[in-house]
């Protein structure tokens, strides 16, 4: 049985977060520890903590950094897997982390992601696009799915997914300082190396958000930038098709529900979604003030212009 610890980076944790430590806890396949880095800046359950065993790490806001604060995590974790979950991210049954692991009984697996379910207050485009991103059926994907599935080969979402830690390792582990997206930079690095990435079905997670449409072009902003910083994973790789798919997908689907009303607010998201990817692809062409106008997470262009 391999050794599994999770971690879960949280920001002012709610009702959401002790219920996921609850239900881990509960899990049929036992996990080693769960470590908990907390993003400083309001309350924290500290003694809910203590009382489930979990272990926490502090740090100030201004040290948070979506691949650094996780790796941190990996390097102080002796397991042979290390499964990286989010504060919201809900396990739907007790055979989460057993459908996880199954995943690295095959050797060349070097990370896992798991299946994820739109909550109950997910609206209709949303949920459709939780289908299309996540479907029933699990899948292995390597350097030979490349020219079928484009950037979708590397696609792996931190929400809940597991690194195999002999590979985490080998491969660098996260970038210690991203904007977003080092969970897929680090899985197209292990696909280009010749490993695979496991799409886990089986293994499901509540999570869903029902963004606006300026949120969603801050999201893809940040996305874009992400790829346009690491050429060197990205370049080269087939990536705005698979976007035109989800939309035609999509306005087929809402034709054949009944909903065609939703059509025009698919299209205005859509429309922000590409406007924000262009534009974070661009980003070094612009003004510090504009790019800070388009991100979403200020503190980190804050962070650079100090550096």
């Amino acid at each position: 049985m391999k050794i599994i610890d999770v971690v879960i980076p949280v920001y002012r944790p709610g009702k959401e977060f002790t219920e996921l430590i609850k239900r881990l806890k509960k899990q049929s396949y036992p996990i080693h520890e769960i470590h908990v880095i907390h993003t400083m800046g309001g309350e924290f359950p500290e003694e809910f903590c203590r009382e489930h065993h979990v272990r926490v790490t502090h740090i100030a806001k201004e040290e948070f950094d979506h691949g650094g604060t996780r790796h941190m995590g990996a390097e102080l974790s002796e397991a042979d897997i290390l499964l990286f979950m989010t504060q919201d991210a809900m396990p739907k049954n007790t055979e989460l982390i057993a459908k996880m692991a199954d995943a690295f009984e095959i050797e060349n697996v070097g990370a896992a992601y798991a299946r994820q379910l739109p909550a109950k207050d997910c609206d209709v485009i949303e949920r459709y696009t939780r289908d299309f991103n996540y479907p029933e059926r699990s899948r292995l994907k390597g350097k030979e799915d490349i020219p079928e599935l484009g950037i979708k080969t590397f696609f792996c979402s931190n929400v809940c997914a597991a690194y195999r830690k002999s590979v985490y390792q080998k491969m660098g582990g996260f970038e210690k300082k991203t904007i977003f997206n080092e969970d897929m930079i680090l899985a197209g690095r292990m696909v280009k190396a010749g490993y695979q990435i496991a799409y886990v079905a089986e293994a499901q997670v509540v999570h869903s958000h029902n963004y606006s449409g300026v949120q969603q072009f801050h999201r893809n902003f940040d996305l874009a930038v992400s790829q346009a910083d690491h050429p060197e994973v990205f370049s080269g790789i087939r990536s705005e098709s698979e976007g035109i798919r989800l939309v035609i997908q999509t306005a087929k689907y809402l034709l054949r529900i009944g909903k065609p009303h939703l059509i025009p607010v698919l299209i205005y998201k859509s429309g922000c979604k590409y406007l924000g990817y262009k534009m974070g692809q661009n980003y070094s062409r612009l003004p510090l003030w504009l790019v800070q106008k388009c991100t979403m997470n200020a503190t980190y262009w804050e962070k650079n212009e100090k550096s």
